[in-house]
C-alpha cells in the first residue's frame, strides 16, 4: 500500500530501505553507588565531550549544518541542563539516570510550548541520547552502515546524523515525524536530498523493501512493478538532465522576466547561491545573529554580517527581513514570556515594537551596510498584519535612511487589507508557510495536521491572488519567498496569480527555471484560474497541471 507525507523538494529515489537503529533503552531508575560528586563528574566529561564532538561535525559540515550542530552543542553547554542533573544526581540517581529525567523534562517543556521550540526537542533528545552513549562507553544510535545505496527509514532524524550523510550511499530520507521546517526538512533541501517527513505507516517498512519515493507527489510505493521503476529511472535522470542546463535568468517561454532569488540564512550561504544562479536574495533570515546570543549583537557586529552578505551581490537585490523571533523562538532581551499560543502571540513586528531600540539598531545597521556594498538592499518586517504596522515600520527605516522598504504577508489580515498596504509599501513579500499555517488553522510544526499545510490550498491561492492584483494595481513588487516557490508546478501558478519575483532554497533553482520556460505568461494564468476554481489542494493541484 502507498504511504503518502510531506515531500521535501522534487527528488525521487529508488533504492531498498534501512532502519534507523532504536534508541538506547531507558536507564534504570536506581541509586548510585554513593559518591555523588564522582556521578557528576562524569556526566560533566560526558557533556563537554559530546559538544566537542558535534561542534568538530559542524566544523566539517559547513553550511546550513554547521549551524544546526553548533546549536545542538550549546545545548550540551547549557548549564540550566547541567544544574538540574547535579541535582537529581544529588538526590540519588545516576547519572545516566539524571541526565535522562532532565533532558526529558526539558523536552517535554518545548513540546508544550510549540512552533519552533517545539521542533527543538527532537534535537535535544539525540543530544541527551549522545551523552548516554557516552556515560555507557558505546555508539550512540546512528545512520546504518552499508556498502551499497539505501533510503534511509527513521522516526525522525537527528542534526548530527543528517548533516554528514554519505550522498553516495543516502538516496533519501523517509520520516515518521516532522514537519516541512523540521531539522531534517532543512538540511535535506541544503543537501537536495529527495526527503518525505510526516509518513504515518513509515516505521511499518521492513529493512529491504524497495521503494519509490517521489517528494514532488508526497508518495512512496513500496514493492514497486517493474514499469514503476523505470518510470522512476527515467525522470530521476530528467532531473539530472535539467541540472546540467546552462544557467540563464527566469523567464517564462514567451520572455516575461520572472527573477529568481535565494532565501539564505547566512553570508556563508552567499557562494553557494550564485554558483546555482540566483539572480539576487529574496529572503535573509537574520535570526543567525540572534537566536544563539544572550544579549543583542552590536551594530557594528550586525553591518559586518550584513554586509558581508552584500558583497556577494554587486548590483542585484538582496531582500533582508528583520528579526522574525518572539514567543515562538523566545530571546532573554527580546521576549521571554510564557504565552499559551505563541504562533498567535508577540512576535515578529510586535516584538520589535515592543522593543523598539533592537530594531532601530538593526535597522542602523543595515543603512550603514547599504552605503558599504553596492548591492540594492530591500529591507522588510514579518509578521505584518495591517496597514497600520506597515506604515509603522515603513517611515521607521525611512528615516534612518534605507530606501526600499516593504513588509510580508504571512498573515491573512494583510492580503484582505492589499489596496491600503501597498500605499504604504515599497513591495510585499509573502511568506507561504505562515501565511498557510494562519489561513488553514494548522500549526506547520505538528504532524497531525501536515495534510492541511498545503500552499495549493485555493484558499491560500485566493490571499495570493488578492496580493497580486494589489501590487499590479500599485505597480509595485509581490514576491514569493515561502517554500511554494520551491515547487516548480505551484512557481507557475503563483506567478499567473501575480508574483513578480519567486525566492527558494538554492538547491531548487534548476528544477523551476526549467518549468517557468515551458509556460507563456497566459498559459500561467490560465493554471492559476484553474486552481483558483477548485475546493481542494489536491484538486488544485490536478486542475493547474489540465488547464
Amino acid at each position: 500500500m502507498d504511504l503518502r507525507g510531506v515531500g521535501v523538494g522534487r527528488g525521487i529515489a529508488v533504492g531498498p530501505i534501512r532502519r534507523m537503529p532504536d534508541p538506547l533503552p531507558e536507564p534504570d531508575d536506581a541509586a548510585h553507588p554513593g559518591d555523588a560528586a564522582a556521578e557528576f563528574a562524569a556526566a560533566q566529561a560526558a557533556f563537554a565531550a559530546v559538544a566537542a564532538e558535534l561542534t568538530a561535525r559542524g566544523a566539517t559540515a559547513g553550511g546550513a549544518a554547521r549551524d544546526v550542530l553548533e546549536a545542538a552543542a550549546m545545548m550540551a553547554q547549557d548549564p540550566t541542563l547541567a544544574d538540574d542533573v547535579k541535582a537529581r544526581i544529588d538526590a540519588g540517581k545516576t547519572g545516566q539516570r539524571a541526565v535522562f529525567e532532565a533532558f526529558r523534562a526539558f523536552q517535554d517543556l518545548l513540546i508544550g510550548m510549540g512552533g519552533y521550540m517545539a521542533e527543538r526537542a527532537t534535537d535535544l533528545g539525540d543530544v541527551s541520547q549522545r551523552i548516554i552513549a557516552h556515560l555507557r562507553g558505546v555508539p550512540a544510535p546512528g545512520v546504518p552502515q552499508s556498502e551499497t545505496p539505501f533510503i534511509l527509514v527513521a522516526t525522525d532524524l537527528a542534526p548530527a546524523d543528517t548533516a554528514l550523510l554519505d550522498l553516495d550511499k543516502v538516496l533519501g530520507l523517509i520520516t515518521r515525524e516532522g514537519g516541512p521546517t523540521s531539522h531534517t526538512a532543512i538540511l535535506a533541501r541544503s543537501k537536495s536530498i529527495p526527503a518525505i517527513v510526516g509518513v504515518t505507516g513509515a516505521l511499518e517498512l521492513v529493512d529491504g523493501t524497495l521503494v519509490i519515493m517521489d517528494a514532488a507527489a508526497d508518495l512512496i510505493t513500496p514493492a514497486p512493478s517493474a514499469a514503476l521503476i523505470a518510470d522512476a529511472k527515467s525522470r530521476i535522470a530528467a532531473r539530472a538532465a535539467v541540472a546540467s542546463i546552462p544557467i540563464v535568468d527566469g523567464a517564462l517561454a514567451d520572455g516575461t522576466k520572472v527573477p529568481l532569488l535565494a532565501n539564505v540564512g547566512s553570508p556563508e550561504d552567499g557562494p553557494a547561491a550564485v554558483e546555482l544562479g540566483a539572480e539576487g536574495v529574496g529572503l535573509f533570515r537574520t535570526e543567525f545573529l540572534f537566536l544563539d546570543s544572550k544579549t543583542a549583537p552590536s551594530v557594528q557586529d550586525q553591518q559586518e554580517k550584513y554586509s558581508a552578505l552584500l558583497s556577494y551581490f554587486p548590483g542585484k537585490k538582496v531582500v533582508v527581513r528583520a528579526l522574525d523571533a518572539g514567543a515562538d523562538k523566545p530571546l532573554a532581551f527580546l521576549n521571554s514570556a510564557h504565552e499559551e499560543n505563541p504562533a498567535l502571540g508577540l512576535r515578529g513586528l510586535r516584538a520589535l515594537r515592543a522593543s523598539e531600540q533592537i530594531l532601530l539598531d538593526q535597522l542602523t545597521a543595515l543603512k550603514a551596510a547599504q552605503d558599504a556594498t553596492a548591492a540594492d538592499l530591500w529591507v522588510m518586517a514579518p509578521m505584518v498584519a495591517d496597514a497600520e504596522e506597515t506604515r509603522y515600520f515603513v517611515e521607521l527605516a525611512k528615516s534612518l535612511g534605507l530606501k526600499t522598504v516593504g513588509v510580508m504577508a504571512e498573515v491573512p489580515s494583510l492580503a484582505v487589507m492589499a489596496d491600503q498596504v501597498f500605499a504604504a509599501a515599497d513591495f510585499v513579500s509573502v511568506g507561504t508557510n505562515d501565511l498557510t499555517q494562519y489561513t488553514m488553522a494548522a500549526d506547520r510544526m505538528l504532524g497531525s495536521v501536515a495534510s492541511y499545510q498545503d500552499p495549493w490550498h485555493p484558499a491560500v491561492l485566493r490571499l495570493v491572488k488578492m496580493l497580486g492584483d494589489a501590487g499590479a494595481a500599485a505597480g509595485k513588487s509581490v514576491g514569493i519567498c515561502g517554500e511554494a516557490a520551491a515547487d516548480p508546478q505551484l512557481a507557475v501558478v503563483l506567478v499567473g496569480l501575480g508574483a513578480t519575483t519567486l525566492s527558494m532554497t538554492p538547491a531548487a533553482l534548476a528544477d523551476v527555471r526549467a518549468e517557468l520556460a515551458t509556460v507563456t505568461l497566459e498559459q500561467a494564468r490560465r493554471k492559476a484560474l484553474a486552481a483558483l476554481a477548485s475546493s481542494t489542494a489536491a484538486g488544485a493541484r490536478a486542475a493547474a497541471a489540465a488547464a
